[in-house]
C-alpha cells in the first residue's frame, strides 16, 4: 500500500483517481452538495450543520431525531444540526470517491450499505477517506458488534446500523394445522415436514432467491454463515471451495427440489407478497428487518398468525443465527466537521441513550452485546409478531457468526450467482456450481 507520509508518495487525489480505475464507475457521476470545503479550519465548537449522506429515511429520521434530544446531546461542544443527501447505495460511493478525485465536497458522514463498501477496500481507498475508528471503538472491546464487515487490513472504518439478525419466521397457525413442532431442533428435520407440506399441501417453509445474482448469493451467504462458513477469511482471502459450502448448497437443492424451500425472484417482490398472502410460504429465515419490510408490508393482515425463533441448526454444526444486509456509517477525514462528526457517530452507535434511540427511530437491532439484557428491551412486545422479540434476539445475538469482506466481494457474487442458480435449478451440480464461479473468480481477480 502506498505511504502517503514519504516523500514523493502520491497524493490522496491522485491515489484516489487511480482508485476509479479499478471500475468504481466515477465517469460522469454527478457531484453532490455539502457543506463545508476541504481547506476551511476545523470547527471545535459551536452550531455545526452535519453533512450526512443515506439511501434510507430510516437514517435521517435517527439523526434527525438524536440531534434534537437533549439527553443525548448533554455536555457536547458542538450545537449539531443535520443537512441531508438522499442517493442510491451505489451512488453514494461513486460520488463521495468522485467529490474526493475532485477535491469537491465530500460527506461528514456517509451510509455505506454493506455491498457496498467492498469498493472503497480496493487500493487504500478506506484508509484515506474514513477516519481511523480503533481508538473510538476502542473502550467498548468484545461489546460492539459487526466490525468485522467494515474492517480492512485490521482497522475498522464503519459502524454498523443494525445487527441484521436472522431468525426464522413462521405462521404459528399453519404450524399448529398441519402438525409442525415449533421447536424443531434441525434445518433437517424441518426439512423432512416441509418435503410433506410440500407435497400434501403445496406449502413451502423456507426460500431461495432466484432473481439477481445478490439476491442468489444472499440466499446462499446467510445460510454459509450459519454454518460456519463464509467467502472470505479475516485477511481477505477466499475460502471457497469448502465443505461447509458445498453441504449448504446440497441442503438448498434439495429443499427446492422437494418444495421444502420455495424459489422466488426476490424476498420483496410481488412473487413472495403473493406466497405469503396465500399461505403458500408459511416460514422463511430472514434477518429482524424482514417483519416490517417483508412482513408487515405484505401482510398486515396476519398480525398475530407470525412468530419468531432462532434458527434451527445445521445436523453438521454452526450457529442458530445468521446475519444478511447492513448500512455503516463513516466519518470522512480531515475536514472541518469531522471531530463533530465523529463525536455525533459515537453518542448515537456507541452509547446505550443512542442504541435505544435508534431502535425506537427505526427498528435497528442494537450491536452493542450487553443491550441484548436491558431489561428496557426485553420488555418489548412485538405488535405483529405477539411476542417479546428480545428473547429470541438476545439468544441469536449471543451466537452470531462472524461476516468478512474483501475488494473482491462484489466480483464474486456477480460470478457465483449464476453457477448457483444453475443449481438450484437443477442444470449442474453443487460441486460444479461452486467450482464454477471460484474459477471465474480467479480468472478476474489475480492473486
Amino acid at each position: 500500500m502506498p505511504d502517503l507520509g514519504r516523500p514523493g508518495a502520491p497524493s490522496r487525489r491522485a491515489l484516489l483517481r487511480g482508485g476509479a480505475g479499478l471500475g468504481l464507475g466515477l465517469l460522469a457521476a454527478p457531484a453532490l452538495t455539502a457543506c463545508g470545503t476541504a481547506d476551511a479550519e476545523p470547527v471545535t465548537s459551536g452550531p455545526v450543520d452535519i453533512s450526512l449522506w443515506t439511501h434510507d429515511p430510516g437514517y435521517v429520521t435517527t439523526y434527525q431525531n438524536a440531534v434534537s434530544d437533549a439527553a443525548l446531546t448533554r455536555g457536547s461542544r458542538f450545537d449539531f444540526r443535520v443537512d441531508v443527501t438522499n442517493a442510491a447505495p451505489g451512488d453514494i460511493v461513486t460520488r463521495m470517491i468522485a467529490q474526493a478525485v475532485a477535491d469537491g465536497n465530500t460527506p461528514d458522514l456517509a451510509g455505506v450499505v454493506i455491498d457496498q463498501f467492498p469498493r472503497v477496500m480496493v487500493s487504500g481507498i478506506a484508509e484515506h477517506l474514513f477516519v481511523d475508528l480503533t481508538e473510538t471503538v476502542r473502550p467498548l472491546g468484545d461489546d460492539l458488534l459487526k466490525l468485522a464487515p467494515y474492517t480492512v487490513e485490521g482497522v475498522p472504518y464503519g459502524l454498523d446500523s443494525d445487527n441484521s439478525i436472522s431468525v426464522y419466521y413462521y405462521r404459528q397457525d399453519l404450524f399448529q394445522e398441519h402438525g409442525v413442532p415449533e421447536d424443531v431442533a434441525t434445518w433437517e428435520e424441518l426439512a423432512d415436514h416441509g418435503e410433506r407440506l410440500a407435497t400434501d399441501h403445496d406449502i413451502s417453509l423456507g426460500m431461495v432467491s432466484t432473481g439477481d445474482n445478490g439476491s442468489i448469493v444472499n440466499a446462499f451467504l446467510q445460510f454459509l454463515l450459519q454454518r460456519g462458513g463464509g467467502l472470505f477469511d479475516e485477511r481477505g482471502e477466499i475460502t471457497l471451495p469448502s465443505a461447509e459450502a458445498l453441504e449448504v448448497l446440497e441442503f438448498m437443492v434439495r429443499g427446492v427440489r422437494s418444495g421444502f424451500l420455495l424459489a422466488l425472484p426476490d424476498p420483496y417482490g410481488s412473487a413472495c407478497a403473493a406466497a405469503l398472502k396465500s399461505g403458500r410460504l408459511a416460514a422463511t429465515a430472514m434477518p429482524n428487518w424482514y417483519n416490517a419490510y417483508g412482513l408487515q408490508t405484505n401482510v398486515p393482515d396476519q398480525a398475530g398468525r407470525w412468530r419468531m425463533r432462532t434458527l434451527p441448526r445445521f445436523s453438521g454444526g454452526g450457529h442458530i443465527a445468521s446475519t444478511l444486509g447492513g448500512t455503516a456509517f463513516t466519518v470522512l477525514k480531515d475536514k472541518p466537521h469531522t471531530t463533530a462528526a465523529l463525536e455525533l457517530l459515537r453518542r448515537v452507535y456507541l452509547t446505550r441513550d443512542g442504541q435505544l434511540l435508534r431502535y425506537r427511530s427505526g427498528g435497528y437491532l442494537p450491536t452493542l452485546r450487553s443491550l441484548y439484557e436491558d431489561p428496557e428491551l426485553l420488555a418489548i412486545e412485538d405488535e405483529f409478531l405477539g411476542q417479546r422479540v428480545f428473547d429470541v434476539y438476545g439468544r441469536a445475538a449471543a451466537d452470531l457468526p462472524l461476516f468478512h469482506q474483501d475488494a473482491g466481494m462484489q466480483i464474486l457474487t456477480d460470478v457465483l450467482g449464476g453457477p448457483v442458480l444453475d443449481a438450484l435449478m437443477g442444470r449442474t451440480s453443487p460441486e460444479a456450481a461452486i467450482e464454477d464461479g471460484l474459477g471465474a473468480y480467479r480468472q478476474q481477480v489475480k492473486r
